[in-house]
């Protein structure tokens, strides 16, 4: 079954209002995911839900309350930050609870591995495109077993058997209709009652869904529209001074010299606070601060990098990648299978640091005590932020309060702690709460980047065309080194490989290894889908510039290497269909398609370009077939592919962070160039619905649409683009 959803021009946005975390009485539900652990585990009383009793000998990861007024809420480590999460797992809960969907309330969960850990990730974290993956099971299973105990407490009190009630939109009925009592009414009751095993608990049959797969509403629009929806940098604790902070520019540099007496006779001003590699200026107001900020004139001493430049990086990447790297995968010998080719066909791409630019800068309250902390932020990683500020305050984990706010736009940059040690840096010398807010300068220059890498590889293809062999070497970062140590095994980087050691095709030989090199002076971090990003680049453009070489069309070509692997040979079948492919084209128009088997989904993409003779690129028209399993809000999936699609649409034309003297060259909006809207082409989507597990979508067509576009600018102009961004002087015509 396929479903065909045209998107709108902007991507939307989610929020959910900030509710007290511990109130009510009534029938409390949790299930624990850990580790290899999977299974649900249930705990039903009625009594005052307090903190003590959550985080006690029973450890779920989540759990599920309905108090005396019948409404139902989901406590859930998943933070939104536009993604729509909070609907889309609330969903999977209503299902199976027969509640509707605007009777759940969503509550940011605190920080706790052992109670919530996202069993794909292996901590409490949000990203991987792994919300609905890790939830899916345990969610409905919550449910599933609310509803029974929800059911029990009904029939005992009609004296009837169980089996002959029925549940639905949050009341139970008995069997003639006649009786019937609201989930409200019997929460206390059904808190007293023993929880049967999860092992007996029946979850529906997807035939049997009502709400799951439905294009449901969002359920944060409301507050985001009237203005209560709350993020990181609406806090606004009682007595809290705004700082304005300057960031030694070069990584390793510090301040030399300022002057604190001009910044402190600017009117509102409070207070400098200069800890070296930063320096802060707090106020009563933005305005007062960023106005001592510039009085203060600070010189920096730059430090040990401050020669470094990009050409220097590159220089660096092309020598160590020549060396042999950590094997990824290897079957069958190559290096004979390329000797005995009819043709051999050698490349080498390359793609840049990238930033993240969320519309929300980067920013942390802190309120810091002798024996607490209170932090006020969104972050993606609240776990590994308390455990970063324990250990820089020397204060024991429980007394490091984080209060986690909405994100306005995460895309991987609030996976990392940085901006919240360094406001608890400056709340050190503070005494009452500090905001720390980066200007979009400071956000932009001195952010986490996507690595840059560098690919080299090399295909054999006998007489008809067809592979016989492919070499492929990534050199670059590893993020997972650094943010998850033991993950990184035997010198690779799952993350860095992922969508190059197992590429969708059939390959008889293969070998893929992987080249480690840290970059002087840049620091680097996860980045909307990272190894995907870049390899589903490399391998999608590698792959048409082999079907170039066999003379065979780039569609026809994929399809002759897919026929072991049907989901894949269907997204592209689709994508193909409904773009239209082989439809005559304008000269210097062109389509180009892409395949990509990541995050647990099958995506393909087909983007129509319109080249003009002075090189600039207009991208007509995204066509985007996913199959994601069993998916749960279409709306939802539409939202994810057209920004997915935008955000990767925007680094593939516009975006690179570069060095020159230490320092990025790029500050705001108009050097780190967003897509305008002019440049926004029609995306359609089409959804492949089976029985298949969910897979991820949030990353996907970030990941996915680089390669549609340069191999449609191939078909458009005969140039092949082996970097990022689009050079457009390249494709200048010389007519």
């Amino acid at each position: 079954m396929v479903s065909r959803i045209r998107a709108n021009h902007t991507e939307r946005e989610s929020a959910m209002s900030r509710r007290t975390f511990f109130q009510g009485t009534g029938l409390l539900l949790g299930f624990a995911m850990t580790g290899a652990r999977t299974e649900p585990v249930f705990a039903a009383r009625a009594s005052q839900v307090t903190e003590n009793e959550v985080t006690g000998t029973f450890a779920p990861n989540g759990f599920i309350r309905i108090n005396p007024t019948g409404v139902v809420t989901l406590i859930i480590p998943m933070i939104e930050m536009g993604q729509g999460v909070y609907t889309s797992l609330s969903m999977l809960l209503a299902e199976e609870l027969e509640v509707k969907l605007d009777r759940i309330q969503v509550q940011h969960a605190p920080p706790n591995d052992a109670l919530y850990v996202n069993s794909i990730i292996g901590i409490q974290n949000t990203g991987g495109s792994a919300s609905v993956r890790a939830f899916w099971t345990p969610l409905r299973q919550a449910g599933a077993v609310g509803r029974g105990l929800l059911i029990a407490a009904a029939a005992k009190r009609w004296n009837v058997d169980p089996a002959t009630c029925r549940a639905k939109d949050g009341v139970v009925f008995d069997a003639p209709g006649s009786k019937q009592l609201s989930y409200g009414e019997l929460a206390n009751a059904a808190a007293k009652l023993t929880v049967p095993p999860a092992a007996k608990v029946k979850l529906k049959d997807p035939n049997e869904f009502t709400l799951i797969g439905t294009p449901a509403k969002r359920l944060d629009s409301a507050i985001k529209v009237d203005g209560r929806a709350l993020y990181g940098i609406d806090a606004r604790p009682p007595g809290m001074r705004v700082a304005a902070v300057a960031i030694a520019p070069v990584l390793g540099g510090k301040s030399k010299a300022l002057d604190e007496k001009a910044a402190l006779a600017v009117k509102g001003v409070r207070q400098v606070v200069n800890i070296d590699e930063a320096v802060a200026v707090l106020a009563d107001h933005m305005g007062a601060a960023k106005k001592g900020l510039e009085a203060a004139a600070i010189a920096w001493d730059d430090g040990p990098n401050g020669k470094i430049s990009s050409a220097d990086i590159v220089k660096q990447l092309e020598e160590e990648s020549k060396n042999p790297g950590a094997v990824a995968r290897k079957v069958g010998d190559v290096g004979k299978a390329i000797a005995e080719a009819a043709q051999r066909v050698d490349a080498i791409y390359q793609v840049p640091f990238l930033a993240h630019a969320a519309m929300e800068p980067m920013n942390c309250t802190v309120h810091l005590q002798k024996d607490r902390c209170d932090i006020w932020v969104g972050t993606q990683a609240p776990t590994i932020t308390q455990a970063q500020v324990a250990e820089l305050t020397r204060l024991p984990m429980d007394a490091i309060k984080i209060h986690n706010h909405l994100i306005g736009g995460g895309f991987g940059r609030r996976l990392e702690a940085d901006g919240t040690i360094l406001a608890v840096k400056i709340a050190k010398h503070v005494d009452g709460p500090v905001k720390v807010i980066w200007s979009r300068e400071e956000d932009i220059q001195h952010d986490m980047y996507r690595p840059y890498y560098l690919d080299r590889l090399s295909a054999g293809l006998d007489a008809a065309g067809k592979p016989v062999a492919w070499m492929h070497r990534i050199a670059g970062s590893s993020v997972m080194a650094r943010y998850y140590p033991p993950y990184f095994k035997d010198g690779l980087d799952p993350d860095a490989i992922e969508a190059a050691a197992e590429p969708p095709y059939a390959l008889p030989n293969v070998h893929v290894d992987f080249v480690r090199v840290e970059p002087p002076g840049v620091r680097t971090s996860w980045w909307r889908g990272v190894g995907p990003t870049h390899n589903v680049f490399v391998v999608e453009s590698f792959i048409d510039e082999l079907a170039h070489a066999a003379k065979q069309d780039p569609v026809a070509y994929r399809k002759g290497l897919l026929g072991h692997n049907p989901r894949a040979l269907a997204v592209l079948s689709l994508a193909a269909e409904k773009a239209e492919w082989g439809a005559p084209l304008p000269a210097r128009h062109g389509r180009g398609i892409s395949v990509q088997f990541a995050y647990g989904s099958y995506t393909s993409q087909v983007a129509e370009v319109e080249v003009a003779a002075n090189g600039s690129v207009k991208v007509k028209r995204i066509v985007c077939a996913i199959d994601c399993g069993m998916f749960v809000n279409p709306d939802t999936i539409e939202a994810q592919i057209q920004g997915g699609t935008l955000f990767g649409l925007t680094a593939a034309l516009h975006g690179s962070i570069t060095f020159k003297d230490g320092r990025v060259e790029q500050s705001n909006f108009d050097s780190y160039l967003p897509m305008r809207i002019d440049e926004v082409p029609v995306v359609d989507t089409h959804l492949v619905k089976n029985a298949e597990a969910p897979g991820g979508v949030g990353e996907a067509a970030t990941a996915i649409v680089s390669a549609a576009v340069t191999n449609a600018i191939f078909a458009a102009t005969g140039k092949r683009l082996r970097s990022l961004p689009v050079d457009t002087n390249s494709l200048k015509s010389s007519s």
